[in-house]
């Protein structure tokens, strides 16, 4: 088992924090409405420091490419899949790319 399973388990709570704010800042129709607004605030302050808390343990620089690569991507996805953006090949292509970019990091990092 990872030693740093737990970190990399706060990496991904942080991720999920980050999507939930983006989510958020789009229904906050340019900080103009409150809640949505809060929450988008909300939830990146406790993305950052979910992520601070995991790079305790973890590389900063994987950690961190991880992280926005992973939240690109699952923000990429749920703005198909919740708002109806368009989907395209090579969209999909991009997102496998960044997916495989911050695979490649990882299996390049020393163990």
């Amino acid at each position: 088992m990872y030693p740093n399973l737990s970190a990399w388990l706060l990496v991904a709570a942080s991720v999920i924090a980050e999507v939930a704010g983006t989510v958020a800042l789009k229904y906050s129709d340019g900080f103009s409405r409150l809640l949505p607004s809060g929450m988008a605030a909300a939830c990146y302050a406790l993305a950052i420091w979910l992520m601070a808390v995991a790079m305790r343990q973890l590389d900063m620089g994987l950690t961190y490419a991880v992280w926005a690569a992973s939240g690109t991507a699952a923000a990429a996805v749920v703005g198909m899949a919740l708002f109806g953006e368009p989907v395209g090949v090579i969209k999909v292509v991009g997102l496998v790319c960044v997916v495989g970019g911050v695979v490649m990091l990882h299996l390049g990092s020393p163990q």
